[in-house]
């Protein structure tokens, strides 16, 4: 199967939106046969909204503190995303917790990574309390949008050892490198149909995905970019 060449992704940032910039990368390398129409921050400092504009994508701001409740900020996003009709709406580090207003117009096409491995550690500061906690590994996880905060059913992670000199800095680097890769590869599954959501979870090629998700093999080890199987 192959992902459709007008597919539509509109993507959420709130800073440098290097996932975002990972996406766009896959699209213009033809990985990911899809283009980004919209890009949308709450800051209008972020980074990623220049970078956007000097590649040519549409771009809007859309501040949150210019609306008097989480509900009325996010009714105000769908209807500016539901002016390009997007396939997919991708989350690269929006730093807002969404409401049902804005999740129950996209649910099942709604994806958002998160820096750890989940259901370890939702929310903030994920590579320090991986560390603090002793953990080995640490990572990051592509999930479907539900309104529990990092809730939605992971799809695909990749991980990472944590060695003794990390710092949450160093390991963060490492588990975006992963993050570069795992997003492209889940919104390409999305796009061609192969990752779905229904009311029991989510389903890759028709298969009940495990608990913590599909595990990314990188290419050093597997020579290819395919994830693990179900199980």
């Amino acid at each position: 199967m192959s992902a459709s060449p007008r597919a539509r992704i509109a993507v959420l940032i709130s800073g440098r939106g290097s996932n975002m910039r990972a996406l766009l990368d896959a699209c213009n390398h033809g990985t990911l046969p899809a283009e980004i129409s919209l890009v949308v921050s709450n800051r209008a400092d972020a980074e990623g909204l220049q970078a956007a504009r000097e590649a040519g994508i549409e771009t809007a701001c859309i501040a949150h503190a210019d609306y008097p409740s989480r509900e009325a900020f996010d009714a105000a996003l769908v209807h500016r995303l539901q002016q390009v009709d997007p396939d997919l709406v991708a989350l690269a580090g929006f730093m807002r917790i969404l409401t049902p207003v804005f999740i129950t117009p996209f649910a099942g096409r709604l994806l958002n990574i998160h820096p750890s491995l989940l259901p370890k550690y939702p929310g903030l500061h994920t590579h320090q309390r991986a560390i603090d906690a002793g953990d080995s590994e640490a990572g990051s996880t592509v999930h479907f949008v539900t309104p529990e905060l990092d809730g939605g059913p992971p799809v695909l992670q990749a991980r990472v050892p944590i060695r003794a000199d990390d710092t949450a800095d160093s390991l963060a680097q490492r588990v975006l490198e992963m993050e570069h890769a795992i997003y492209p590869l889940a919104a390409l599954w999305f796009l061609q149909g192969r990752l779905t959501l229904d009311k029991q979870g989510a389903l890759f090629d028709g298969q009940t995905i495990p608990a913590n998700g599909l595990q990314y093999r990188p290419p050093s080890v597997t020579g290819d970019a395919a994830a693990g199987g179900l199980g």
